[in-house]
Parts: C-alpha cells; sequence; structure tokens
C-alpha cells in the first residue's frame, strides 16, 4: 500500500461520463508531482482534465471516451514516462508483477484498462489506477475514478487480468495496463506532437511508412539529396504535428514587472536547447533545401500570431473552455521584463494580448526567451566551416521557425528510416548527422522526447488505421 497515500490525496471523480482515462491520468500525473509546465488557477501548477488534450481534442473525448494508446501518448506527452503492455503482449504473471511494484512504491503508478462487464459492473471499457495489493489474497485495489457509481473496492488478481485480456471494440485490438513514473528530470521542453488535428495522421503515415519505402527505392549521391527527398514531398502544415510550447499565465494586478526564478530558467533553458539545434547540420541542411527550393514560411508564423493563437488557448483553457476556435482575440502589445525575482538579470519577453472568451475579457501573457535585436525574425544563411555547413540566424530570431521544426522532426525520425538506404557510405553519413549520441545535452532530451512520443503517436496512428478497415469491412 506504498503508493496508496499518494494516489488517494490526489484522488478525484471523473468529470465527464467518458473522462475515465484523463481523470485516471490527472489522478496519477499530480501524485507523482510532474509538473504540468503552467498553472492551473491562481500560483498553484496541478494537472487537470482539460490540460490533457495534445492526443485528442477533449470534445471528441466527451463524446467517445479515448483508446489506451492515447492515453499512454498523453502521459508521455504530459511529461512522464510510460511503459505500456497490452494484454495479449503480456502474461498474468507480469502483471502480478508489475501490480506489486507499483503497490509497493511512492513513484511508480499502474494504471489499467479494462472491461467493467466481467467483474459484473455497469458499462463497459474503463480505466483507472491500482492503489493496493493484498499479497496473501492476490487481490489488487481499484481506485474507480467514476466514484458516483463504485467506491475504490478490491478484485481478485485473476479476475481483473481476465478484464484487462478482453478486446476494445472500438479499436479490435486488445486492452493492458501501464506503469507511470516520473522523469528524472523535471520536464521542461521547447516542441511537442501533436495528434489533435486530424491532419497528423498523414503525416505520420509519410513519414513512418512511405519515407521507407521511398529511400529504398531510389539511389542517392548526397546526404543532401536524401533530405530533399523526405521533406520534398512533405505533407502540407508540418506546424499541425510539430508544435512549439509557450508558456502563457492570466496577467495579474496589471502590466507584468517580473518573472520568477523557476520561469527564467524554464526561458533560459529553452534558450538553450535553440541556439544547440541551430548548430547542428540537421537545420543546415534543412535551411539549404528551403533556400534552393524556394520554400516559404507560412505567412501566420510571424511571433506575434503565434503568441496570440497561444494566449487564445491558454485563455479558453483557464475559463475551462474545451474548444478555442470560438475564442475572440484582439488588440496585441508587447511588455518587456528584464528583471527576475531573485535580483539575477533575467533575459524575457512578456507579450500580452487580450482576449474574448464567453464575452469575458481577458489579459494573458506568454513568456519567451530574448536576445538582443536587429535584422529580421527567423532570417539566417549558410556558411561552410571546415566543411561542414553551418547557419547564421539573425540576433533576434528568439522563437522556432518551420526550419527548426523540420530539423528537430528530423533528428526524432527513428534509425530504422536510414536503414535501406542502398549507398552504404551516404547510409552511413546520415546516421551521423541524425545521431542522439552526438547531440549536446539538453537537445539530445529534447529529440529522445519527441522520438518516445513519436513512438506512441505511431501505435495510435496504426491502430485508428486498423479499426477504419474493420468499419469498411464490416460495412461492405
Amino acid at each position: 500500500m506504498n503508493g496508496f497515500f499518494k494516489l488517494v490525496s490526489t484522488f478525484q471523480t471523473q468529470a465527464e461520463p467518458a473522462y475515465c482515462g484523463l481523470t485516471t491520468l490527472v489522478v496519477v500525473l499530480n501524485a507523482l508531482s510532474v509538473d504540468p509546465g503552467r498553472r492551473w488557477k491562481g500560483p498553484w501548477r496541478w494537472f487537470d482534465e482539460s490540460m490533457l488534450d495534445c492526443c485528442e481534442p477533449l470534445e471528441n473525448v466527451k463524446k467517445n471516451g479515448i483508446t489506451f494508446s492515447k492515453v499512454s501518448c498523453l502521459a508521455q506527452c504530459a511529461g512522464a514516462s510510460v511503459q505500456a503492455f497490452r494484454a495479449n503482449e503480456s502474461s498474468l504473471d507480469s502483471f502480478r508483477s508489475f501490480v506489486e511494484t507499483c503497490a509497493s512504491s511512492e513513484d511508480h503508478h499502474l494504471v489499467v484498462s479494462y472491461d467493467r462487464q466481467i467483474l459484473k459492473q455497469t458499462g463497459t471499457g474503463h480505466f483507472s489506477p491500482v492503489g493496493g495489493y493484498h499479497r496473501h489474497k492476490d487481490m489488487a485495489l481499484i481506485l474507480d475514478v467514476a466514484r458516483f457509481k463504485y467506491p475504490p473496492h478490491w478484485v481478485p488478481l485473476s479476475l481483473l487480468w481476465e478484464a484487462l485480456n478482453s478486446v476494445d471494440e472500438a479499436t479490435g485490438k486488445s486492452r493492458g495496463f501501464m506503469m507511470i513514473t516520473k522523469r528524472a528530470k523535471p520536464t521542461c521542453f521547447l516542441f511537442t506532437l501533436s495528434c489533435k488535428d486530424q491532419r497528423w495522421r498523414a503525416m505520420c503515415k509519410y513519414l513512418l511508412e512511405e519515407v521507407p519505402h521511398l529511400l529504398k527505392s531510389r539511389g542517392f549521391t548526397t546526404v543532401e539529396e536524401v533530405v530533399y527527398t523526405v521533406f520534398g514531398s512533405l505533407p502540407a502544415d508540418v506546424a499541425s504535428f510539430v508544435k512549439w510550447i509557450v508558456e502563457v499565465k492570466p496577467a495579474v494586478n496589471g502590466p507584468i514587472e517580473k518573472v520568477d526564478r523557476d520561469e527564467t530558467e524554464r526561458l533560459l533553458y529553452k534558450s538553450k536547447v535553440l541556439q544547440q539545434l541551430r548548430q547542428t547540420r540537421a537545420l543546415a541542411l534543412i535551411t539549404k533545401w528551403m533556400e534552393q527550393n524556394s520554400v516559404n514560411s507560412p505567412e501566420d508564423e510571424s511571433l506575434q500570431t503565434a503568441i496570440l493563437q497561444a494566449c487564445c488557448q491558454g485563455a479558453a483553457a483557464f475559463r475551462g473552455s474545451n474548444c478555442y476556435s470560438n475564442v475572440k482575440c484582439f488588440k496585441k502589445d508587447v511588455k518587456e521584463s528584464n528583471v527576475t525575482s531573485n535580483g539575477a538579470r533575467g533575459e524575457a519577453v512578456v507579450m500580452s494580448s487580450r482576449v474574448l472568451v464567453d464575452g469575458c475579457e481577458q489579459v494573458i501573457d506568454a513568456l519567451v526567451p530574448k536576445r538582443p535585436s536587429s535584422g529580421n525574425v527567423g532570417g539566417g544563411s549558410v556558411l561552410q566551416q571546415d566543411g561542414i555547413d553551418q547557419v547564421t540566424l539573425e540576433e533576434d530570431a528568439f522563437h522556432p521557425t518551420t526550419r527548426d521544426l523540420l530539423a528537430v522532426l528530423l533528428l526524432a525520425l527513428p534509425p530504422s528510416t536510414w536503414e535501406q538506404i542502398p549507398d552504404l557510405s551516404i547510409h552511413a553519413e546520415i546516421s551521423r548527422i541524425v545521431s542522439r549520441k552526438e547531440l549536446p545535452h539538453e537537445l539530445q532530451l529534447e529529440v529522445e522526447h519527441l522520438f518516445e512520443q513519436a513512438f506512441f503517436v505511431s501505435r495510435s496512428c496504426t491502430e485508428e488505421a486498423l479499426t477504419e478497415e474493420a468499419l469498411i469491412e464490416t460495412k461492405n
């Protein structure tokens, strides 16, 4: 019962009938003290169901619930480490081992996806955390997040396993369990993958299925040709799949005059990651490809536009709105703060947007790393140093642009992407360029985070494709 007290202190009732997956994650993430990277209400940083929308729109979850793979994707996206297992790929003995490990720990928690009917309960698929294990009786304690239906209850482990080892009719795949832990390093990421926009599926299919076939079928003489092949046929609007994270918060007591120490550290960390990315050969190759093919960045890529969109999303979340498409935004202004709460000279731009949400006016502050200003945002050129292309950027290019998103995506692709390249020397060179082992530590963590996200996204992509095929066969 070691993990019980952490879980019960954050235990809550699901806010919607189909929110069991989201509420289970909220309970576990808060029990692990995972930092959501933004404030919930007042000064408190606390997970709420409304924050868990990076892998599936909340409107869809509210209507249809959420799948096993999307829950594991959400946990990863929220900053936790996840080990997910389908029951048909595991065993009762292995499950028992995980149950006992998590019940005996305060920093490992187990989430189960099961069929209620096998437990003689009303309903079908459900998610809940496991709060304890009785070794002598071989029973697990289910902390049911649908507390309006059932209080916490003990279940024979063999019966719970049977409920896990059932098929989810929505996906045609087995249910299962996942162990969730806190990352060793506090969460502070610059980039994330997003599955909210339906276009992510085309992106996922192209990168994980079509690209390896493209590379196998063509002869290459340079790594530039490899990169141009990969990105030359990339589906439009990559920004719908790879996004950069902006920290926003409601403005309090008028214009902001300082940022606190934690905020400053996060801003400087993200700035460092961006600078490291811009010194990579991957970024140089992307820049060269964009310039030679006259690939222009989207018109709405300006910092002002990006911040306004982030403030709109933040305002909707702070108001408890599940959809920000109806949020009206107007009037933009910029306020700068160069002093931190600990007396050090900070480097941040605070950009405030005045927005209208449900008829109520809000002022939202967005925090962006600052660098000395001169020239055009996102500008740059390619130079050669020791035979290697390097990118020199204008001083005020302090926010990610399309070339940064494409470069970090290139680095995060699985190593298997390049295995089918016929020419061994080209294969070796592109492998060196995208090798995570050669990256600076902070950028390496960033890329590994995206790679792990991509793994869960690919599982979701495959799962949804199989579901669609099954539905087509059923209709036929």
